[in-house]
């Protein structure tokens, strides 16, 4: 693949992101569009739960096992190392595409608030959350994150260097913001129907396994300094923890810019 064939497939790759991104914001809120979490394809409800099931495993095994080292190495074999991370956004966005395509919407209801205060506070706590997603992918190195730095060095022909990652903003008060993010987005509703809640109870499951095994392969890398930082900064909740000694700057990168 030329430098500029790298350049335009890592572009296009994130165009893909973008838009997926961007629509998994409208289909979860099943406010518009033509397929939502709530406006799905019709089936009886034990073939919808069988199905949804089947689509968010597919997801999960494609983002979890595309970030597994083994499968990395496996990767490079046959592609440059420049669109690796490309190429993963591209098959997790396929893969999130094919969700909404096929989902099957459960329309049973199982809460649902009236009161206006209480649903423009959960829809805006719906929105805090995405924020929280998009914001967090900034502060760590979002064209990293998403493949577009490395085909842009590779056009220059200069080395890459995994990004410098410093703790500073969301990442000094939790390890994991993006996913507290996703995890807000996915439960904060007015209105919870049984196929939104198979999809929130699924997915959230499915990060704090992630993040057993993203974690794991952070310590195998780093070692000692990762261990304390994990020891200092909690995961997910801002519980305050007796303080320690400061970890560092490192090379590591936070969980959840990797799965």
């Amino acid at each position: 693949m030329t430098r500029i064939g790298g350049l335009l497939y890592g572009v296009m790759c994130y165009a893909l992101f973008l838009a997926s991104f961007l629509y998994a914001v409208v289909f979860i809120a099943g406010l518009w569009g033509p397929r939502t979490i709530d406006r799905g394809l019709p089936a009886a409800p034990a073939a919808a739960v069988i199905i949804d099931l089947a689509l968010l495993g597919v997801f999960a095994v494609q983002h979890s096992g595309m970030a597994r080292r083994g499968f990395k190495r496996w990767l490079t074999r046959w592609a440059p190392v420049s669109i690796q991370r490309s190429t993963y956004v591209l098959l997790s966005s396929a893969a999130l595409i094919v969700i909404f395509w096929q989902w099957r919407s459960i329309g049973t209801t199982v809460w649902s608030v009236h009161a206006p205060w209480a649903v423009w506070t959960l829809y805006g706590l719906y929105a805090t959350g995405w924020v929280l997603v998009l914001s967090g992918t900034f502060v760590i190195n979002h064209f990293d994150l998403f493949g577009l730095r490395q085909v842009w060095l590779n056009l220059r022909r200069r080395p890459y260097t995994p990004p410098q990652f410093k703790e500073r903003l969301h990442y000094r008060v939790i390890r994991h913001p993006l996913m507290l993010g996703f995890i807000i987005a996915f439960w904060a509703t007015p209105h919870m129907t049984a196929g939104h809640l198979l999809f929130a109870a699924v997915t959230t499951g499915y990060i704090l396994l992630a993040l057993r095994l993203e974690e794991r392969d952070l310590i195998a890398d780093h070692g000692d300094e990762y261990r304390r930082y994990k020891a200092r900064v909690p995961s997910l909740l801002p519980w305050p923890r007796p303080r320690r000694q400061p970890v560092p700057h490192s090379q590591h990168q936070p969980s959840g810019e990797r799965s």
